[in-house]
């Protein structure tokens, strides 16, 4: 029996993308759910929702969005694998999450289970699962598996997902900073050219919703005016720039941009604390960076990816991260 708790009237509304970066502090594994569709072609999506449920009988649960193309196929399906993925996965991560691969199992080697659905080969483990019950969950529907069969055993290590980007990049890249091989220089940089392809992702595929999402995030964070409110200027800016990528719709550029911001505010902490002290006020970053923002969002509308990439210079060069953390701190 599913229990549904009433919402008080007075309950405070979330901000969805708050929540949804609260909820991102925990790390996950990473997963491709498959099964066959009417016409027994295979079906995949990337899934971090993972979760054990009981020992007795062996259920494990996973969940979609209702807004999910592959919703009707998922919910009428009687069997579904959950393939964990491992380190040397990442790749499939994102060709799984990809709205524009038409085939996603085109070239990805895989063999049929339990009443045919796809178990992906290398998986670091995988479930064959039998549907055991489907529930409504607000805007997702949840999927419990009765496990028919599983497998494990290999060496690698997962996937993990945190954060929004996989700690395996972030990981790699901070230990390259820590012995020296990278500087923050060169992120600054990898950062710049990173977000230069996403602008021109972001004048293709983004929607009038994406750009309106981005101009209300401005609205808020141009308001944090006062020298208290260093951190969270800081990390609204690093939320603008979150939202750009977004603004792409693709989601291994969007992690990559996400590994490097989270590196670069680790690598330039320390600075934060003496810009606090070098810089009172944010009268001056205000009276440089707000335009710039408001500019590129403009061009973002405009669709003019070249004039989107222009302003994207100039913010950047205004920057010079080494000169100053302002750049880190907006």
């Amino acid at each position: 029996m599913t229990t549904v708790i009433d919402r008080p009237v007075d309950a405070p509304l979330f901000d969805a993308r708050e929540f949804r970066d609260a909820l991102g502090t925990f790390p996950t594994g990473v997963a491709v759910i498959a099964t066959v569709d009417a016409q027994g072609a295979p079906v995949g999506l990337t899934c971090n929702s993972f979760s054990s449920v009981s020992l007795d009988p062996p259920l494990v649960s996973w969940s979609l969005r209702k807004a999910s193309k592959s919703l009707e196929v998922f919910r009428c399906a009687p069997c579904f694998t959950i393939n964990i993925l491992a380190d040397d996965q990442h790749e499939f991560s994102g060709r799984f999450a990809s709205s524009k691969v038409a085939d996603k199992f085109d070239g990805v080697g895989w063999w049929p289970g339990y009443g045919g659905a796809p178990v992906i080969d290398g998986s670091l483990a995988h479930f064959e699962c039998a549907t055991f019950a489907v529930h409504e969950a607000g805007d997702h529907l949840i999927f419990i598996g009765e496990v028919q069969r599983f497998d494990h055993g290999g060496q690698q290590e997962p996937l993990v997902f945190c954060k929004g980007a996989y700690m395996m990049l972030t990981q790699s890249l901070r230990e390259f900073v820590t012995k020296g091989r990278i500087s923050p220089q060169d992120i600054h940089d990898a950062r710049g050219r990173v977000y230069a392809v996403l602008l021109r992702l972001a004048c293709e595929n983004g929607s009038d919703g994406d750009f309106d999402a981005i101009e209300t995030h401005l609205a808020r964070l141009e308001a944090f005016t006062a020298a208290a409110d260093i951190e969270k200027r800081m990390q609204a800016g690093v939320d603008f720039f979150r939202l750009v990528a977004g603004a792409a719709h693709n989601e291994v550029l969007s992690l990559v941009a996400e590994s490097l911001n989270t590196l670069l505010t680790h690598a330039l902490q320390a600075q934060i604390v003496r810009a606090r002290q070098m810089h009172p006020s944010a009268d001056l970053v205000n009276a440089v960076v707000v335009p710039l923002r408001r500019r590129l969002l403009e061009r973002l509308r405009a669709r003019d990816a070249d004039g989107a990439e222009a302003v994207l210079d100039e913010f950047l060069g205004h920057s010079s991260l080494l000169k100053s953390v302002e750049a880190l701190i907006r």
